[in-house]
């Protein structure tokens, strides 16, 4: 994988373009050190109770920001997948978002 490509932050594990893909869960301590060793971060999460819950679990500024991302080939993406879905139309609270519980996954895009 290449290393100079952004590592996107998604509030979704989703599928942007046609290609092969590897995902996996990975823990908070991963999570972090993947961000850590990025050499940029881009996020993709359109909501600001989850922005604000990965800016605190991630110890980086998790920023708003509602774009339509594509994966490229060689590009990872760290997922922030909550382990229930909402009711349709819910904007979760952070304390919502604590008792649906959440987990990190590692998204790559292998070509």
């Amino acid at each position: 994988m290449s290393n100079s490509l952004p590592i996107a932050i998604l509030n979704g594990a989703i599928i942007t373009a046609d290609g092969e893909y590897f995902c996996r869960t990975i823990s908070l301590e991963e999570a972090r050190d993947l961000i850590r060793s990025a050499p940029e971060v881009l996020s993709a999460v359109g909501h600001q109770a989850t922005a604000d819950i990965l800016t605190d679990l991630l110890g980086i500024n998790v920023t708003l920001n509602r774009i339509n991302f594509h994966q490229e080939p060689g590009q990872k993406a760290l997922v922030f997948k909550l382990n229930s879905r909402p009711p349709e139309g819910a904007i979760l609270s952070r304390d919502e978002i604590e008792t649906f519980g959440y987990q990190f996954q590692l998204l790559c895009r292998i070509k």
